[in-house]
């Protein structure tokens, strides 16, 4: 790009139209050509190399989400962003583009500072460098597919300027996945600025956003601070109506009155949102608003969960360790075989935060460098079978019979070791403990219920829980 004058091509069947454009273009040193049909955008695109391509939504021989189809099935090495001129207020046809792959829509009358905005965006899309120059964060480093899957569809919707909208369980790195894509995108140099909507109270959320009347040093809003860079809005399903229509407004105008000064702040961001509730299920509710789900949903990406990416738990682990080991200025830790394979069995309800959390107490806690598998304080799913009273325990019957195939069932020591334990039965004791305590959590500590969970009877287990310090008052 920086040897040449970039060019781009022009749709659009009104002269007028074109002149604005091509003026505005040629101010930013960007020369263009000009088509005015479907038929015509198809012949100079098979015939020159363009950097970016804009084009109107009316045509006398077809539309422009046919010039959009056509770009998109243009080979790599001749990919362009493009751009759609939609009729004022007709976002249906904007979010259409958007879904076919354009990267953004102005709407007519043309406003000329959102046009110079948008081909600088357009100009900065093209360059090709910003994934190139990105490195994935630790926790989504790993082969297993689904974070292999993950990382393309990143980069690829990193190409785009198109809102999206992150699904995934709690701790799985959405707003990671959000990061990721602001990182690697054309608005990397500007903020990147989370909300986490369900941690601020209702009537706070609106002045946050838009602005406070009163000045101060926050006057501004987070809106204000995000302009020219990405707002990321976490647990969106938990906006109150109210604001889920100012919110569309802004969205839709580009533009929102500040709280603050009484101005008119022309908005130029992108808007990426996530959610652990399925949006569908909260607009049939009546909870969230259809017209801003369609908005706000253009592109959706799922964050798989932990338990999805097995193999990578290795990887993850040295990580985390390496981390937490580099902030903490102690001896490096590390995770044995046992450790590991016994991560690997487990099913992270929490996933990736989880394991951080996990493996943070075990450091903590932990009397050695090396973590086993009894430091990180897994909760066991099966009962306590019997063990017979000799030197050595084979322990892998502990382990839950819903390990995943090809992962060893081998959760815990198998053998007794003095230097871990004082007694046997503190190491027995450690192991019951932890079944026991599986059993209440998951069973909303009835004790009935998770007498039965682990096969014993009811009066069995008060007498365990008192013997282990459990009993409650």
């Amino acid at each position: 790009m920086a040897d040449r004058q970039p060019i781009a091509l022009v749709v659009d069947d009104e002269p007028d139209i074109c002149n604005l454009i091509s003026m505005t273009l040629n101010r930013m040193d960007v020369r263009s050509d000009i088509a005015m049909s479907v038929a015509e955008a198809r012949r100079r695109l098979a015939e020159k190399h363009y950097d970016f391509c804009l084009t109107d939504m009316r045509l006398p021989d077809g539309d422009g989400l046919q010039i959009v189809e056509t770009i998109q099935e243009l080979p790599a090495d001749r990919a362009l962003p493009v751009a759609v001129i939609t009729a004022h207020g007709n976002m249906d046809t904007a979010i259409a583009a958007l879904k076919l792959g354009a990267f953004d829509f102005v709407s007519k009358p043309v406003n000329l500072e959102r046009l110079r905005n948008l081909v600088q965006l357009a100009l900065r899309l093209n360059e090709g460098r910003f994934v190139a120059r990105q490195e994935f964060p630790a926790l989504f480093q790993g082969q297993s597919d689904a974070i292999q899957t993950l990382r393309a569809q990143i980069e690829k919707i990193a190409r785009s300027d198109a809102p999206v909208h992150i699904t995934g369980e709690a701790g799985s790195g959405k707003e990671l996945a959000a990061r990721c894509i602001h990182d690697q995108g054309p608005r990397c140099h500007r903020a990147f600025v989370p909300v986490h909507c369900a941690n601020i109270p209702s009537e706070q959320l609106e002045p946050e956003l838009f602005g406070h009347p009163v000045q101060s040093e926050f006057a501004s809003g987070l809106l204000q601070a995000a302009n020219g860079g990405t707002l990321y809005l976490e647990d969106v399903t938990e906006l109150p109506q109210d604001i889920q229509v100012r919110l569309l407004r802004a969205i839709q105008e580009k533009a929102f009155r500040s709280a603050a000064t009484g101005e008119n702040i022309k908005l130029d961001i992108r808007i990426m949102t996530g959610s652990r509730k399925q949006l569908t299920d909260e607009v049939r509710a009546g909870r969230f608003r259809s017209d801003l789900y369609y908005l706000i949903n253009v592109i959706e990406l799922a964050i798989p969960p932990l338990r999805q990416r097995r193999e990578d738990i290795p990887l993850l682990t040295r990580n985390v360790l390496r981390r937490i080991s580099a902030a903490s200025r102690g001896a490096a830790a590390k995770a044995s075989q046992e450790a590991v394979l016994a991560l690997q069995a487990y099913s992270f309800p929490g996933n990736l935060r989880e394991l951080e959390n996990i493996l943070e107490r075990a450091v903590t806690l932990g009397e050695s460098s090396t973590l086993y598998a009894r430091d990180l304080i897994l909760p066991v799913a099966s009962p306590i079978p019997s063990i017979p009273g000799s030197g050595h325990y084979d322990l892998s019957s502990l382990i839950t019979a819903t390990t995943p195939p090809g992962i060893s069932r081998a959760a815990y020591p198998e053998q007794f070791s003095s230097s871990d334990f004082e007694t046997l039965d503190d190491f027995l004791q450690s192991i019951e403990r932890e079944a026991i305590e599986s059993a209440l959590d998951e069973t909303g500590w009835n004790k009935t219920a998770a007498a039965e969970k682990l096969g014993i009877s009811f009066r069995s287990l008060r007498y365990r829980l008192k013997k282990l310090g459990l009993e409650s008052e």
